[in-house]
């Protein structure tokens, strides 16, 4: 029982598979709902027409959701050449439209060779970045035009994996995408349909991997539901497997682990970035960070008196 409570309190990482038409808010509160807790929240949103991996922290994981490296995101996606929208995908209103079919594909794979690498990209204009404390997308709705300031993003990767020349001369593109954290993929249709002279938009999107997670470790709602309902467990990782697949970590002894516990610091060992302190038994007791003579913690896992 003990170690059961325990769990409960330390809480662990639940990947979903997010169906379209649902908002991150959305998977949230239905997590809660399933889960019995309140304590649930997500690492970064993913767009309500998207699909595919969506990162929930539960319990004392929620913690987590700040320091994980997240910082690589891959997707699958379609591209509609042809059309350009408000949104820059299918749900805008639609602001041109010019034939497409007449496009040479090594045309396209130019362009495409050029939004590859580090580049400056404009987000797009229903993006949840906020413009004077309020969301652009918001200020979008309400009839304002949005003008973002271009960032610096890396699009390691930007792969035509199949062409489809459809009706009323549009071409629709298969894609893979591999990018950095804040890159709009979005971004990047409306982006290679401008750079083609015809415009373009984004029909289809799915989030494949964020980090070191991937839609292996992930579930949709039904299955979550069907899992609740069985009694099945829950999370995808509980906080040790995820803590050890999410951070580089270092073995600590049972003297180090007490220290931690009770708020003191380590030696440090030359690791860099956030990085984890893990006993031989490989349980997680803190998350450190090495500046100068100290690796302080930046995260206890197990405090003194919280699990004992």
């Amino acid at each position: 029982m003990a170690q059961q409570a325990a769990r409960d309190i330390l809480g662990g990482l639940l990947i979903i598979d997010k169906d379209g038409g649902w908002t991150s808010h959305d998977v949230v509160a239905k997590s809660r709902r399933l889960l019995h807790t309140k304590k649930i929240g997500h690492a970064g949103t993913l767009d309500p027409m998207a699909t595919g991996v969506l990162v929930l922290g539960v319990e004392r994981a929620t913690k987590l959701l700040g320091l994980l490296t997240l910082t690589t995101k891959a997707y699958t996606a379609t591209i509609r050449l042809g059309q350009a929208t408000t949104t820059d995908d299918a749900e805008g209103e639609v602001l041109a439209i010019t034939p497409a079919s007449h496009l040479g594909d090594d045309e396209i794979a130019a362009r495409t060779a050029e939004l590859t690498g580090d580049i400056e990209q404009v987000p797009a204009t229903v993006s949840a970045i906020k413009v004077n404390g309020e969301r652009a997308y918001a200020r979008h709705r309400a009839g304002e035009d949005v003008q973002l300031a271009a960032r610096p993003v890396t699009v390691s990767r930007f792969d035509i994996l199949a062409r489809r020349d459809v009706e009323d001369g549009f071409v629709d593109l298969d894609v893979s995408v591999e990018c950095s954290s804040g890159t709009y993929v979005r971004a990047l249709a409306r982006d290679l349909g401008a750079a083609l002279g015809v415009g373009g938009h984004l029909t289809a999107l799915r989030r494949t991997r964020v980090g070191p997670f991937t839609l292996e470790h992930a579930r949709t709602l039904d299955e979550l539901a069907l899992a609740a309902e069985s009694g099945a467990p829950l999370l995808s990782l509980g906080i040790d497997d995820a803590i050890r697949t999410a951070f580089p970590h270092r073995a600590i002894s049972a003297t180090e682990a007490d220290s931690l516990r009770d708020g003191r610091w380590l030696e440090p060992i030359g690791v860099k970035g956030i990085h984890a302190a893990i006993t031989e038994d490989g349980t997680a007791i803190a998350l450190l960070e090495e500046k100068g003579k100290r690796a302080s913690s930046v995260m206890v896992v197990r405090p003194r008196g919280l699990v004992d």
